[in-house]
């Protein structure tokens, strides 16, 4: 198989967790890659404006939120999947009676309803500066594409069956989740990005690490896990590289691209 397109996750793949950071291996490995003809995207469950890591790293495109925005780095828009406006009112309702943050994230505005200790650590941990505060109803005018709420697996099932029914919840950490419109994922969008470019699936490679990588680690081609992923997550892969820290993107590469 030769591999046309390789699609990586950010956080725990890409960039450390522990020094927020993008090994010089990886970037060289990848720079090397494009070199050959291979198209490099990045596949996130970030919003476009929490995308402030990847520092000089080539590619030539961005699937961000988790399938809901595809976009090429020329501007290209490939896809665009926002959440349905009924379920964004639902949520700005449900906020009137239960006092949770919630994150609204537009692919160029996003603001959250209220601050707490929870929150900002989550947001610290990524090495990100917490989004500004906002009202919730101003929500309801602009184009969501992502929800990030800050609430736990035992009130998911309600939220997402009487308050987000046309949305799905991915969740990578037990104190968020991120919500999305129904229908997209991260191999959706890999599947309207290849599509575009005349790319078959089975000249795909995707890099993953978390719970939201695993639909995209099954999907393609060849699925690689991170060494640090969870063992749930590494079922769904061909192959397990090393840990990100650990020079995993680049061993993985040599070993199957370059």
């Amino acid at each position: 198989m030769k591999v046309k397109a390789i699609f990586f996750d950010i956080d725990g793949t890409l960039v450390s967790i522990k020094t927020h950071a993008i090994l010089p291996s990886a970037k060289q490995a990848i720079r090397a890659a494009r070199r050959q003809g291979v198209k490099v995207f990045i596949a996130t469950g970030r919003p476009g404006l929490f995308i402030d890591n990847l520092e000089d790293l080539e590619y030539d495109g961005i699937i961000e939120t988790n399938g809901a925005h595809c976009e090429l780095t020329d501007g290209t828009v490939i896809s665009h999947h926002p959440i349905p406006q009924q379920d964004v009112k639902r949520m700005t309702e449900y906020q009137l009676t239960h006092d949770l943050p919630v994150v609204y994230a537009a692919h160029d505005e996003l603001f959250i309803t209220s601050h707490t200790p929870t929150s900002d650590m989550i947001f610290r941990m990524l090495n990100l500066t917490p989004p500004q505060l906002g009202h919730m109803e101003h929500a309801l005018e602009m184009d969501i594409l992502q929800i990030i709420a800050f609430f736990d697996s035992q009130e998911e099932p309600f939220l997402m069956d009487h308050v987000l029914p046309g949305c799905v919840a991915q969740r990578w950490h037990p104190t968020f989740a991120d919500v999305i419109a129904k229908g997209c994922d991260k191999s959706t969008g890999i599947d309207e990005t290849i599509r575009h470019l005349g790319i078959s699936l089975e000249e795909t490679m995707a890099f993953g690490d978390g719970g939201n990588d695993v639909g995209m680690l099954a999907h393609v081609g060849l699925g690689v896990a991170m060494g640090n992923a969870s063992d749930a997550v590494k079922q769904y892969a061909d192959y397990v590289t090393a840990d990100v820290d650990e020079d995993g993107v680049a061993r993985a590469l040599e070993r199957f691209v370059l």
